[in-house]
């Protein structure tokens, strides 16, 4: 399950990815399914987050056709957004958006749209038509639905959990102590600074830190 922050300081290429039956045929490796929260956005940024065809025939049509304005669903993000993004979706980063992405572990990418760039030898980029008519979810993004939960000084949302992963925002205004359940966590530190005491042992913590908590013990 890798983690990441990515800033795009331009629009970032449409893809979708394969689920894991589709990837294992056809590429010999998983597909993938990530999701995205979302750190910081300049005004009137958007992402593409699904597309507006409503069958798999009108979705090759459109995409032959080039009608890209009409068949992108771009959103308007901001920070503290939070977007589910299953195999299947068509998505794109736009331009001024910082995120950090939490997605099941594979490469395998197809690339429907790059906005008609070339590289320096004045080439497109290849893209993958086929395999993206093939895998692409027809009808509504299945976006997650956060739980928030307070307790004492601390506010933990999840945004969602699957077979993948469990991403949850943990908002801390005072000490706590927390049991470790899941296998590992992968920790990202967005806002604030504070220290976290792991099995006796103290760390300080700042924005833009990041590391990962093994099984087993308490935190403080």
């Amino acid at each position: 399950m890798p983690k990441s922050v990515s800033y795009a300081e331009d629009w970032l290429s449409v893809q979708v990815h394969p689920d894991d039956a589709y990837g294992l045929e056809h590429e010999g490796e998983l597909g993938k399914t990530e999701c995205w929260y979302i750190i910081s956005a300049e005004p009137g940024a958007e992402i593409v987050y699904g597309h507006h065809a409503q069958s798999r025939e009108e979705l090759a049509q459109m995409i032959e056709d080039k009608d890209w304005d009409h068949l992108l669903k771009r959103v308007p993000v901001k920070a503290g957004d939070f977007f589910y993004v299953p195999s299947g979706t068509m998505h794109a980063i736009g331009k001024g958006i910082m995120i950090l992405e939490t997605q099941q572990s594979s490469d395998t990418t197809y690339r429907v749209y790059d906005f008609d760039r070339k590289d320096d030898a004045g080439k497109l980029r290849n893209l993958h038509i086929q395999q993206s008519i093939d895998v692409m979810t027809i009808g509504p993004v299945a976006n997650s639905h956060p739980d928030t939960v307070v307790t004492g000084d601390v506010t933990v949302t999840t945004f969602v959990s699957n077979e993948f992963f469990t991403v949850y925002k943990w908002e801390i205004a005072g000490a706590t102590t927390m049991t470790r359940t899941a296998p590992y966590y992968l920790v990202s530190v967005l806002a604030g600074q504070g220290n976290i005491q792991v099995d006796g042992e103290v760390y300080p913590l700042t924005k833009g830190d990041h590391f990962i908590l093994p099984t087993g013990g308490s935190l403080e």
